[in-house]
């Protein structure tokens, strides 16, 4: 019996149960097995991958370093800054091609595992002690003494999120730069136009074309690098001293002859007490002495000065001190100006020559610090689609000026404000002090919280309506096809009973408020002040918002409210509400993130006209308490109207907190007297493609015409004017874009028959 039992197998002694349960055991174990067996064989794939693409990496690097390599582009040194390395995962270190998250140990991270440089330019990465050792593979910004733009070809770091569709695919064989599972040609990105290209690719395409860059679709908003030439550390120095010392020797000069004309005029002719004292010798000898960098208005002072000297008797020298005081102020402010642009000309590292004449260079502002505080990523990004010249960081050390003193002698160009609207009114403030010719348009990315001016313009509420709508590619395509409207701009005096200025004049672009909606800003701005880490997202800030002001829904600290001011427009006094905390003066039709205090599509008032940013008219509502302003933002309730008018004036009893585009301060008893300042021109996205494009095809035309000399200055202004406001009013309508065409015919045809220079 033994003998038999060790013949027969014991699966034959089982019950059908345990045999069915060994089977479902005997499956399962088969598939585990082969689960491991699949996830090893991928495994193993990925590392060959990975290692293929390692070397063509280094095979990068090697033809990068091979001194005879074709059409070589200068090399530019990383901008490198340190992050966390947690922003660096998924990322290999450029200089060593090993990974940039540390390894997993046991013991806690040393300092120089818990940061990486990264370069704020093109988005290479490298451990802390790798970087000095990395290629000098960056941005070329300048590329002077070249024929062409070449293409910059590199690795692609990053993964881009300003692309579009098409840009995926390799630009030479047009397939798929995605890559499969097992990889192939490791991909290639041209860091000026964005353009992608299997590295299998590069030869053929290099020997085509030449490797000759056409700056992509955004090639009129980049700032050509063949126009961009670095200045040495000291060419700064020298030219202002140069420049300082031509002045000086013109200004000796001048006095020399001045005194050598007066010593003639005593010998030759005699006092004269009647008209010679007041002849101003303008001369063409005289005026050639003077500064040719001076206005012409400061010349004939000067020499206004020389003329009283010689013809005015001792007698009169009260008159004489009184008359050389003005010209002596003008020109220390004349001197004032010249130290400013001499102290930006020396911080100046680059400078702007020989533009194309079709060219619109876009000027980029970015506020780091508005709203979510995504500064250090925009500027990332825009480095990586536009020259990194044009782009411009605002601090409180470092204003708009320097980058309008780059783009002084560009006839036209753009500007991108990224920031919320109180960065909006420093660039506005900022160029307005540049007296430009044809002042520049400025469109808006919303970057800061409220975003009104923003919203009216059309272009969105906040950076995340931007991402939905594809990103930094899609606003740089709305900003060339936009349209030039005009915002009103106005000057907010603040004077004593005497009517004497107090402190130097705001300006308002969007509304200006009292008491109850300042004070919520007010204790905002102290939050921010004292915690900015907080503000750290933009529905964030808004829900900070809401609970500052839920604070003093219950606590009615501007009861008084309507015996502590009084309202006058345009010399009448308006009238209070009795349950009125706050009052409002408002140019657009936003107000705290998207609020239309006016509403124009409001019946019950028959007495006002329709709001408008561009009318020279100011709108003066009544708020009655946080409720109410809470209740404005969720649509159930409405500001009450009180007057419209060019000239305001709101005189303060009490102290009271007052806000100007959101910057709001504590203000002592006073009068705010406001009045208009001037327009500037906005540039405002066109939802509709084809009459978008039609307003910005009219717009280079005018341009166009402005450079051939076939129309001037002043009337390229007022046909811009005159558009932007038929715009406004009736829209691109098809009547409208008739009589534009018209326009463009006619100044094409004088263009066609104007000299050529």
């Amino acid at each position: 019996m033994d003998e038999e039992r060790m013949l027969h197998p014991s699966w034959i002694d089982k019950s059908p149960a345990e045999m069915a349960a060994d089977s479902r055991l005997f499956i399962f174990s088969c598939v585990i097995a082969g689960l491991i067996g699949i996830l090893t064989i991928f495994y193993t794939a990925f590392l060959w991958r990975r290692n293929i693409n390692l070397s063509w990496m280094k095979a990068v690097a090697r033809s990068k370093k091979n001194p005879k390599a074709k059409h070589k582009v200068p090399v530019a040194p990383h901008t490198w800054e340190l992050e966390p390395v947690s922003r660096g995962k998924n990322l290999n270190c450029c200089a060593c091609l090993q990974p940039m998250s540390p390894s997993q140990t046991l013991g806690p991270l040393i300092a120089s595992d818990s940061f990486i440089h990264r370069c704020s330019i093109c988005g290479a990465a490298a451990h802390l002690n790798c970087s000095s050792n990395a290629h000098k593979d960056c941005k070329c910004a300048s590329l002077i003494g070249f024929e062409h733009v070449m293409h910059q070809w590199a690795v692609r770091w990053t993964e881009l999120t300003d692309q579009s569709d098409e840009a995926s695919f390799c630009s030479y064989c047009e397939e798929p730069c995605s890559g499969s599972f097992l990889g192939g040609s490791p991909i290639w990105c041209c860091l000026w136009c964005q353009r992608l290209l299997h590295m299998d690719c590069h030869s053929s395409m290099s020997n085509e074309t030449g490797d000759i860059c056409d700056l992509g679709p955004f090639r009129r908003l980049i700032l050509s690098p063949l126009s961009v030439k670095e200045l040495s550390p000291n060419s700064g120095f020298l030219s202002s001293i140069t420049h300082g010392a031509n002045e000086l020797a013109s200004s000796v000069r001048a006095t020399i002859k001045s005194q050598s004309k007066k010593h003639k005029h005593n010998n030759e002719t005699s006092f004269d007490t009647g008209s010679n004292g007041s002849i101003c010798d303008i001369s063409s000898e005289s005026t050639a002495d003077t500064p040719q960098n001076v206005n012409g208005s400061h010349a004939t002072e000067e020499n206004c000065i020389g003329g009283m000297n010689v013809g005015t008797p001792r007698q009169d020298s009260g008159i004489d001190k009184k008359m050389e005081s003005k010209p002596s102020f003008k020109r220390s402010g004349s001197i004032n100006q010249k130290d400013e642009s001499q102290a930006l000309r020396m911080k100046q590292r680059y400078e702007l020559i020989d533009l194309p004449p079709d060219a619109r260079p876009l000027l980029v502002f970015i506020n780091k610090k508005s709203g979510a505080q995504r500064g250090d990523s925009l500027r990332q990004r825009l480095n990586l689609l536009l020259n990194p010249v044009q782009v411009f960081e605002l601090s409180s050390t470092q204003g708009p000026e320097m980058g309008l003193f780059l783009f002084r002698k560009v006839l036209h160009f753009k500007i991108l404000v990224c920031g919320g609207d109180g960065t909006v009114g420093w660039v506005l403030n900022a160029i307005d002090k540049q007296n430009f010719v044809s002042p520049p348009p400025v469109a808006i990315l919303p970057a800061g919280t409220g975003n009104d001016l923003a919203r009216v313009l059309s272009w969105g509420g906040g950076l995340g309506s931007v991402e939905r709508q594809g990103g930094l590619c899609t606003v740089l395509q709305h900003i060339e096809h936009a349209a030039v409207t005009i915002l009103d701009r106005w000057k907010v005096a603040i004077l004593n009973q005497q009517g004497k200025q107090l402190q130097s004049p705001k300006f308002m672009n969007n509304y200006l408020g009292i008491a109850c909606d300042a004070k919520v800003a007010l204790d905002i701005h102290n939050l921010r002040e004292e915690n900015p880490e907080k503000f750290y997202n933009q529905f964030i800030n808004k829900v900070l918002y809401a609970r500052e002001g839920a604070k003093s829904i219950m606590d009615r600290t501007f009861a008084d409210f309507p015996w502590q001011v009084r309202v006058e427009v345009d010399g009448v006094e308006i009238e209070v509400p009795e349950d009125a905390e706050g009052v409002l003066v408002a140019n657009i039709g936003s107000y705290m993130g998207g609020v239309d205090l006016w509403q124009n599509e409001d019946e019950t008032y028959e007495n006002f006209d329709p709001q408008s940013m561009h009318d020279k008219i100011l709108e003066v509502v009544s708020i009655s308490g946080t409720w109410n302003l809470g209740t404005l933002q969720v649509g159930l309730s409405r500001a009450r109207r009180l007057a419209q008018g060019q000239s305001i004036k709101i005189q303060l009893f009490a102290g009271l907190p007052v806000q100007i585009d959101g910057e709001p301060w504590s203000q002592q008893p006073c009068t705010l007297s406001i009045s208009h300042h001037g327009q500037a021109f906005m540039l405002k996205r066109t939802a509709e493609e084809p009459l978008g494009h039609a307003a910005a095809i009219i717009t280079d035309v005018l341009e166009s015409a402005e450079t051939n000399h076939v129309i001037n200055t002043s009337q390229k202004r007022a046909l811009l004017q005159e558009m932007a406001l038929s715009s406004i009013h009736h829209g691109f309508s098809q009547s409208f874009l008739l009589k534009r065409v018209c326009i463009l015919i006619v100044l094409y045809i004088n263009m066609k028959r104007a000299p050529r220079v």
